[in-house]
């Protein structure tokens, strides 16, 4: 590897003052610089890159083992319940008396979003709590409204 010491520095920066010129050497030193600090960051982003390519990888292979093992679970659910749905409808060995499943019902109850009667919800809700919680129970008009709230004029 290329050892830079103090003395180097020091050897090429002489040689570049004499060869580059004292007034044309700020700008060539900016220049340089401006250089390898875009060669840092290409470099860095290259790391970088590869960085996330290999965990990429790594996130493959434990996403394929996991579907493995998922479907070998499945696999193994589904041969359970063949085995049970098998004993069900077969007989029962033990007592010789064939064996019925459980009877299930015709139609199930549909689903009711519990948001659909609200007014039923909002009479649930007691008379003192909603006037502590300051909810409206009756409805006032625009000009009972301003009655209301008109202040009150002191003599």
């Amino acid at each position: 590897m290329l050892e830079l010491g103090i003395s180097k520095l020091a050897l090429i920066g002489a040689v570049a003052l004499v060869v580059i010129g004292p007034e044309r050497l700020p700008r060539v030193a900016r220049t340089v610089g401006t250089l390898l600090g875009k060669a840092q960051r290409y470099v860095n982003d290259v790391k970088a890159e590869v960085n996330r390519s290999m965990e990429l990888d790594e996130l493959r292979k434990m996403k394929d083992t996991v579907e493995s093992a998922a479907r070998d679970v499945e696999q193994n659910i589904r041969t359970g319940a063949e085995e049970v749905q098998h004993n069900l409808e077969g007989t029962d060995t033990s007592a010789g008396v064939p064996f019925t499943p459980l009877e299930t019902p015709e139609s199930y109850p549909q689903y009711k979003h519990p948001r659909k009667n609200w007014r039923l919800k909002q009479g649930a809700t007691p008379q003192w709590y909603k006037a502590r919680n300051g909810v409206r129970t009756k409805a006032l008009s625009g000009a009972a409204r301003v009655a209301r709230y008109r202040p009150h004029k002191i003599n």
